[in-house]
């Protein structure tokens, strides 16, 4: 889908139609907050946005009563669709899917949103393991604090249904090994503790690296489906994860090219560059100590990391 048109489309008739492009202005970080947390996708969630304010240009809002919701409605319903027509490419992916970060820095529909309303990448990873009606369930009631009834004509289900499905999107999330579900806010990850990984990653310190991870480590990459010099199947476990980053054969590559400490969804990670090209990001989270690495998460898939920026002023170790 053409962005620029559909955005045209959306622009060209405010003369025309009073209200609209501030509508459109108001409510499109919004509406993209909730399409990106469906979808983990940018330009999947930016679609379903332009679609949704193209398509609400040419009806009469006079009988809308309240415009956020019809906006939260809007675009749930059209990241449903979206998601349940990808779930047959994705059973044929190569490899581990993951979702795309989102840098700082990046200046898309979400640059106008609240910054403490940035969703961990870990917990974006952990909805992948909803269904769709769960997943919509679960992001309107946690993230955005709709009441049942309210998420119920979002998703064409019973309050009381809505609120069964919510319970048990929770069950699914805490039977994670870790002890705690990753903060759907700002995380624990720090730049001192992403500054002593890079430091025992980059010399092989095995034994540094081991007081780096946690008890239950899991290491999981996305090389975009394609058969990429990269890990298919997660690692886990301290003696395997150690052993795959302090190897002088896996992944060597990462070493030639030059880390940064940038935010990914609101939290510190590394981007990996060569010669100003983006060419992996790794997001982090850790334990409840928030002391030590829990998850890895390599993303070296291009069309996934057209997005990330490489933030100025920060030093290249």
């Amino acid at each position: 889908m053409d962005r620029g048109k559909i955005t045209a489309q959306v622009k060209t008739p405010a003369a025309e139609n009073p209200g609209m492009e501030e509508l459109y202005q108001s409510y499109k970080g919004y509406a993209f907050s909730i399409a990106y947390r469906m979808l983990g996708v940018i330009a999947d969630a930016e679609d379903a946005v332009q679609d949704m304010f193209a398509e609400l240009q040419h009806r009469d809002r006079s009988g809308i009563q309240n415009i956020k919701a019809y906006v939260a409605k809007g675009v749930t319903n059209r990241c449903l669709n979206m998601l349940n027509s990808a779930r047959s490419r994705r059973e044929t992916y190569i490899g581990e899917w993951l979702p795309e970060p989102v840098s700082e820095g990046y200046d898309g529909p979400e640059a106008a949103a609240e910054r403490k309303d940035n969703l961990s990448y870990a917990f974006l990873v952990l909805l992948e393991r909803l269904s769709p009606t769960e997943r919509a369930v679960f992001v309107l009631r946690e993230a955005f604090e709709y009441d049942y009834e309210a998420i119920a004509g979002m998703v064409g289900k019973s309050g009381s249904n809505c609120r069964q499905i919510f319970s048990r999107a929770k069950r699914i999330l805490q039977t994670e090994p870790a002890s705690r579900l990753p903060s759907l806010r700002y995380g624990a990850v720090t730049e001192n503790l992403l500054v002593r990984f890079t430091a025992a990653f980059t010399s092989y310190d095995v034994g540094g690296m081991l007081e780096l991870l946690g008890e239950h480590p899991v290491l999981v990459a996305d090389g975009g489906g394609r058969e990429v010099h990269t890990i298919l199947r997660p690692m886990t476990g301290r003696r395997g994860v150690t052993a795959l980053l302090t190897s002088k054969r896996v992944m060597h590559y990462l070493r030639e090219w030059k880390p940064s400490c940038g935010l990914l969804n609101g939290e510190p990670g590394l981007i990996f560059t060569d010669q100003g090209v983006v060419k992996c990001v790794l997001c982090l989270s850790t334990d409840s100590s928030g002391e030590r690495i829990q998850s890895l998460y390599l993303l070296m898939d291009p069309a996934k990391l057209s997005h990330v920026i490489v933030p100025p002023g920060l030093p290249q170790r």
